[in-house]
């Protein structure tokens, strides 16, 4: 775990505005518990979102008994969810606490599924105000990264450094790669659409929205971005081996041949050596191809 994904607790007192009575308090419900290591009491990531969610709870006018029992009661029937307040999307009414999870809604001390219930929202996403900068948070989600017990935190952390600096362009570009092999297609291609307005002539950025793009579908603007990628930097070889694929996609041949010969040229040996191979063969040999 990174240092930068560590908050003691009067980091959180500060962050979160509480008290250290408030904070023992809330201890003592177990509503959350800190991390010890060597003797420290520390905090994580996901306990930050978990004691921002009570506080927020709390201040909707939740007693502080009824979110407690809630919670054991969230422990006990979710027992695979470690953290159940910054896991699950957790709402109010003021009075009751109900959890969302896939589209459900559940009363976690009857157990009961819960339909039309008029509720007030407590944030649709759980934002931390912390002093903290951008770099802190996009270090913290390349430590998120490095460690398959965390990857899926990447992501939120990504987000993080982007909402408190908009122009930290790796984090774009780390965000929206993760939102792309997670599947959010949409997401990652608005992430690397911001990189480029920051750097327009940034290789990476155009290759990566090149990419997204031909998933999408919209060949003809994935094509205008991989060639851009292609121009920018012409010793990129993915950059090449993707042109080339859509280029063949829009039957666009004598391009898709150029591109495959500079893939197998710049990376003889590579991952897709043989594919390029392979196709740049079948492109020259199909006589309705050629020239």
């Amino acid at each position: 775990m990174a240092a930068t994904d560590r908050f003691s607790p009067e980091e959180v007192q500060r962050i979160l505005g509480l008290s250290a009575k408030q904070l023992d308090q809330w201890e003592r419900l177990r509503l959350v518990t800190p991390q010890k290591e060597t003797g420290a009491l520390y905090y994580d990531f996901r306990d930050l979102i978990g004691l921002r969610t009570v506080k927020q709870l709390l201040e909707s006018g939740v007693p502080a008994n009824r979110l407690q029992r809630a919670v054991d009661a969230l422990r006990e029937k979710l027992s695979k969810v470690q953290a159940p307040l910054a896991e699950l999307r957790v709402v109010s009414d003021g009075k009751d606490v109900m959890v969302e999870r896939g589209g459900a809604r559940l009363d976690p001390l009857s157990g009961q599924f819960v339909l039309n219930f008029e509720i007030r929202e407590i944030g649709e996403r759980v934002r931390v105000i912390t002093e903290r900068s951008g770099d802190d948070w996009f270090n913290a989600a390349l430590a998120y990264e490095s460690d398959p017990a965390t990857k899926s935190q990447a992501g939120q952390a990504y987000d993080l450094a982007v909402q408190t600096d908009p122009q930290n362009i790796d984090a774009l570009l780390n965000g929206g790669t993760v939102a792309f092999e997670s599947g959010n297609l949409e997401k990652a291609a608005d992430y690397f659409r911001r990189a480029i307005a920051l750097a327009p002539e940034n290789a990476l950025a155009h290759f990566n929205l090149g990419s997204v793009l031909d998933d999408l579908g919209e060949l003809e603007d994935a094509r205008k971005h991989l060639r851009q990628a292609v121009r920018l930097d012409p010793k990129y070889p993915d950059a090449h081996y993707n042109l080339a694929y859509v280029s063949e996609k829009l039957r666009a041949f004598p391009e898709a041949c150029e591109h495959w010969q500079a893939y197998i040229q710049l990376d003889p040996t590579g991952p897709w050596a043989a594919s390029a191979r392979h196709r740049l063969a079948s492109q020259s040999s199909s006589p309705s191809r050629r020239g």
